[in-house]
């Protein structure tokens, strides 16, 4: 077992200020000599996946968990990884601090050798020190916190673009409609207020004008006060960086006080069930900052086919980011030869352009993408889903 005794006191510092958690530890070895990772050496290779499989963002789950396991399964019938097959073990994280500490400790129970879930940022925050401590990589397809990348931990990698970057696009849109005055609205937790700030630090830079700035208290459904100030203020574009449930509320809300402007949402909200909250008639004013989905991107017609024969319907947000992450994770293990954490991280910082939905794939010295991928989607008034509308590139 390698214990990595200065990693171990950076661990306990994080769990001191994420407050009390049960650390789990756990052994990784090479693929050809009884490793602890995921079994003996011809037993499954375990890779693990906390997402929300219950509560308010409880949608995103079985896309994450449904992506993920068809590159399991190209994976498995292509001979797996040196003739040991992939497992993919699945935990409910319901997108809650205190549910995803567990899960993760059952993770770690279970003998996975490597991350490859995490969808709220707030809720994967606190288990990259448990991950950290049992030696166990972190490939994020989905949470993307600045805050993540801030722990500086040698195991945590994201897919999927930064708060930084998504909030580059959300100003480049703005700049690109005209906006002179924006807004931001936020529902207090890590990933929204990252991107909040982030935005509103950017659009100043940029030369807008931020007039209005708010947080809301995420799961109540009177928003009237603060979809009041908002059409009071009547900021050009607004971004709203929170989820859909609230989301859908604040723009119906919104609009019934008489705000007029841009309604920009963050992947947080990109959901078909954005616009069923909102009502028929709140969302023609709608778009998003979001990566592209299977069905915006040109050739993804067969992976669309593979998919709906795996899960019984279409892909959703976050399903390729997941099915992305364990091809990453695969490759990592591949080049490595072996499940052992340093070797793993080494193979994953040593990945040059490897080819990935967002395209190709080199992490930069923070381990994040080099690019963020972020396009602007609208919303189709017929099915109510999100479309690409504007990919940012004129």
């Amino acid at each position: 077992m390698n214990t990595r005794n200065p990693r171990l006191r950076r661990t306990l510092s994080l769990v001191a200020a994420l407050g009390a958690i049960i650390i789990t530890a756990g052994c990784s070895g090479g693929l050809g000599a009884g490793d602890d990772g995921g079994g003996d050496s011809d037993g499954p290779i375990k890779l693990g996946m906390l997402a929300p499989f219950s509560g308010s963002e409880s949608a995103f789950g079985d896309y994450m968990k449904n992506g993920a396991q068809l590159a399991i399964d190209e994976i498995n019938a292509d001979g797996g990884i040196d003739d040991r097959k992939l497992e993919l073990v699945v935990e409910d994280d319901a997108c809650d601090a205190t549910a995803s500490v567990a899960a993760a400790n059952k993770l770690v129970t279970n003998g996975v050798v490597a991350s490859v879930g995490g969808y709220c940022s707030g809720a994967t925050l606190p288990t990259l020190p448990i991950f950290d401590e049992a030696g166990i990589p972190m490939v994020i397809p989905a949470a993307n916190s600045n805050e993540l990348v801030k722990q500086q931990l040698p195991g945590v990698f994201l897919i999927n673009g930064t708060g930084t970057q998504q909030a580059k696009a959300a100003v480049t849109y703005a700049e690109k409609i005209g906006a002179k005055t924006v807004a931001a609205i936020d529902d207090a937790t890590a990933y929204s207020t990252d991107l909040a700030s982030s935005f509103v630090q950017q659009a100043k830079d940029a030369g807008l004008t931020v007039s209005f700035e708010a947080t809301v208290t995420p799961g109540e459904n009177d928003y009237s006060a603060v979809a009041t100030q908002l059409a009071s203020a009547k900021p050009d574009l607004v971004y709203w960086t929170g989820y859909y449930q609230e989301g859908g509320l604040i723009v119906r809300q919104a609009t019934d006080a008489g705000y007029e402007g841009a309604f920009l949402v963050g992947d947080g909200s990109v959901d078909a069930k954005f616009a069923e909250i909102a009502g028929k008639g709140y969302t023609e004013n709608v778009v998003g900052t979001f990566t592209q989905t299977p069905d915006m991107i040109q050739g993804a017609d067969k992976w669309i086919a593979d998919y709906e024969k795996l899960a019984g319907g279409k892909p959703g947000p976050y399903s390729t980011q997941s099915y992305d992450a364990v091809r990453v994770v695969a490759e990592a293990i591949d080049e490595a030869d072996s499940t052992d954490f340093d070797k793993v991280v080494a193979a994953l910082e040593g990945l040059k352009d490897f080819k990935t939905f967002a395209g190709p794939l080199t992490f930069t010295k923070d381990h994040t993408l080099s690019g963020g991928g972020f396009v602007i989607v609208g919303i189709d008034p017929a099915s109510g889903s999100f479309v690409l509308e504007d990919d940012l590139q004129g």
